[in-house]
């Protein structure tokens, strides 16, 4: 396997793991963004605070976007086994 194929196997294993996560990152993102703004006007500063509205945001996010991921991480796998003839040798 030459090391151009290893870069492009990295380049496209990343792009699936930044397209996969970003659907939780941003929820967990906008979340925790209204969180702060929420304590900066009652000033409640409880650090705890954040937490549970963030897993329940990460956890809706996996049942609506769930089989889009699933289907994006099953295609790269597909594409992998199909190709390990490639690879191997």
């Amino acid at each position: 396997m030459e090391s151009g194929q290893v870069l492009s196997l990295a380049q496209e294993a990343l792009t699936v793991v930044l397209y996969v996560s970003a659907p939780m990152l941003g929820l967990s993102l906008i979340v925790g963004l209204a969180v702060s703004i929420f304590q900066a006007t009652t000033q409640i500063q409880e650090q705890t605070l954040t937490f549970i509205p963030k897993i329940l945001a990460v956890v809706a996010g996996i049942l609506v976007f769930g089989s889009w991921m699933l289907r994006v991480l099953i295609e790269f796998t597909e594409k992998l086994f199909m190709n390990m003839n490639q690879f191997i040798g």
